[in-house]
């Protein structure tokens, strides 16, 4: 088994969060399911004011903001909650760190991914750029603190250890200008150096497509196996007959690898390099760990390049909503993100993860379940704004 495959633990509470007066009543609590059929236009009341700051920045309002909040309609009321830096430094960072580590934990150091997302969110940036964007999130040059390198995490780590505010300090620029990447080897959050030491490290970079699928497609590979797909690109490094039995291969494997090898090898010129402590690229060269193992199957398929196919486009796998503007395959990791990141599965996994971080529940019925189609529609609607979704959320929360 490849070291990308590890055990995945349950994850852990929200750190972080500071419970209002109302969360801790249960007779409140009963009252947070299918509501929201409030009209709009109408004010918002100081319960719900509250419920709607508690939900979104996860501290208590400052009383002349939420007197503010009860002059406005709900989602108006929403959007004035997501300008408190708590939904940035707590909410946003709580919801990202885990896309950024194996352990899928909370509990992690901020880094340049989980800056990125926050800056993102705050910008109203087009999240479906999130895999494909030449953009990255620095703190400001002002503050004093070390600059960016591709080598360590010492400024992300100088931004926690000063407790500063990420909503106020963070900066946006080119991930080609500070990491040394060509522009079109850039790939959003994928080509960030959280995420290379976390799924380019040593394997053999099917990690990072699968945590790829996991983090911002909600599926991880065991539920969209599909073996009728062809096995031709599996590389040489799985046995066709593992244990010496090779129905286990046809009835397991090539349901994963079929798919996955096609798409993963996009990031064949990738590698995090534990010596030097950064990301590497050899545009036009194979990294020797797509080649590995090579006697597992000598007749497997020999890695030539970074293009890739998603042969997922058809089969059962067409559920997940492929965009059809786009060819469905491609060369390296920018246009592989970009297949990801304009999936409908994509956009239904922000949502659905977002109503969920709002809510405190999935989407259990069918109230539930028509409210998170609208949010998707809406999402899209709004250019991708991760932050209309949370407001939307929460305003469908808010109670009566």
């Amino acid at each position: 088994m490849h070291n990308d495959y590890a055990q995945i633990p349950t994850r852990p509470r929200r750190r972080g969060r500071i419970p209002s007066a109302l969360r801790a009543v249960p007779g409140m609590l009963l009252a947070l399911g299918p509501l929201c059929t409030q009209a709009l236009a109408a004010n918002t009341t100081p319960t719900q004011a509250e419920r709607i700051y508690d939900r979104i920045a996860g501290i208590p309002a400052p009383p002349a903001l939420l007197q503010q909040m009860t002059q406005t309609d709900p989602l108006s009321a929403a959007l004035l909650a997501t300008q408190d830096p708590a939904f940035y430094n707590d909410t946003i960072r709580n919801l990202a760190t885990p896309w950024t580590n194996r352990a899928q934990t909370e509990f992690a150091p901020l880094n340049d991914y989980t800056a990125t997302v926050i800056g993102m969110v705050r910008d109203d940036v087009p999240f479906n750029t999130l895999l494909s964007a030449d953009l990255i999130y620095i703190a400001d040059p002002s503050l004093g603190l070390p600059a960016y390198s591709p080598a360590n995490n010492d400024m992300y780590q100088a931004l926690d250890t000063n407790g500063v505010d990420l909503k106020a300090h963070l900066v946006a620029t080119t991930q080609s200008s500070v990491t040394g990447l060509p522009p079109a080897a850039t790939a959003g959050v994928l080509t960030t150096r959280g995420a290379a030491s976390a799924f380019f490290e040593k394997g053999t970079n099917r990690a990072m497509f699968r945590f790829t699928m996991m983090n911002h497609l909600c599926s991880d590979l065991q539920t969209i196996m599909d073996t009728s797909r062809p096995p031709d690109r599996i590389r040489q490094d799985v046995t066709r007959s593992p244990g010496g039995d090779s129905r286990l291969f046809l009835n397991n494997c090539v349901g994963c690898h079929s798919g996955m090898d096609p798409m993963a090898q996009a990031f064949a010129y990738y590698n995090f390099d534990d010596t030097a402590q950064s990301i590497v690229y050899t545009a036009g060269q194979v990294q020797p760990k797509y080649l590995i193992n090579a006697t597992n199957f000598p007749q497997g398929y020999v890695t030539p390049d970074d293009h890739w196919d998603n042969r997922w486009r058809s089969g059962p796998n067409a559920l997940l909503g492929w965009d059809p503007a786009l060819p469905g395959s491609g060369a390296g990791a920018k246009s592989l993100g970009q297949e990801l990141g304009n999936s409908q599965a994509f956009a239904s996994c922000q949502v659905t993860r977002v109503f969920k971080d709002v809510c405190f529940r999935a989407p259990s019925n069918a109230a539930d379940r028509n409210q998170v189609t609208q949010m998707i529609a809406s999402f899209k609607a709004h250019n991708y704004s991760l932050r209309e979704v949370f407001a939307e959320s929460a305003v469908y929360c808010m109670g009566n």
